[in-house]
């Protein structure tokens, strides 16, 4: 068996993975608790959520993570109804995660990138 931290969505998972015989992958046991909260809870690194204001498709990122940004600068664009809707910076700042890929759907309130 093997301990792993596992991070979904900026929460921190401790997770016990046994290895099964014959090389198939490994399969999750069990899962243990909740990790203590790193810097995100924290008000740290990634303090600032960007969320999706509609539901949609990731149609284009057009950040980079480490990327300074201005209020206002475009962080995603969804594609919602035929439409193409940039999400942007809240405030000014460093895109410090980047959390959806080009094809992603999401949901409103759903969390696109951090920043500092």
């Amino acid at each position: 068996m093997k301990n792993y931290t596992i991070t979904v969505n900026g929460t921190a998972y401790d997770v016990v993975v046994e290895e099964k015989e014959g090389g198939a992958a490994p399969a999750v046991q069990k899962t243990v608790e909740k990790a203590a909260p790193g810097p995100r809870a924290q008000g740290g690194a990634g303090a600032v959520k960007v969320t999706a204001s509609v539901p949609g498709k990731v149609f284009k990122v057009e950040v980079k993570t480490g990327q300074a940004v201005k209020a206002g600068d475009t962080i995603v664009i969804l594609e919602s109804m035929k439409m193409e809707i940039p999400v942007v910076a809240p405030q000014d700042g460093t895109v410090s995660s980047i959390d959806v890929s080009i094809g992603d759907s999401v949901e409103n309130g759903d969390t696109l990138a951090s920043m500092d």
